[in-house]
């Protein structure tokens, strides 16, 4: 389990944050296992710290018509 510190909003003040996987990277839910929720150790108030990287493709470039009839 990772841990980090950071403001708990619930709390009031700085409290430890960790993840709930067995290993760092390991996460089912997104692509390469990164996971950005984090839960807080004393009251378990989640936060998404980071973004979930998105696979992003380029759009199709545009054809240029030619020979058109108007």
């Amino acid at each position: 389990m990772t841990e980090i510190i950071r403001y708990c909003p619930d709390c009031g003040r700085n409290r430890r944050y960790a993840q709930l996987h067995s290993a760092p990277s390991y996460c089912q839910d997104t692509p390469g296992g990164y996971c950005a929720e984090w839960f807080c150790v004393t009251c378990g108030a989640a936060v998404i710290l980071g973004g979930v990287p998105i696979p992003f493709k380029l759009p199709e470039p545009v054809r240029a018509v030619r020979d058109r009839v108007a």
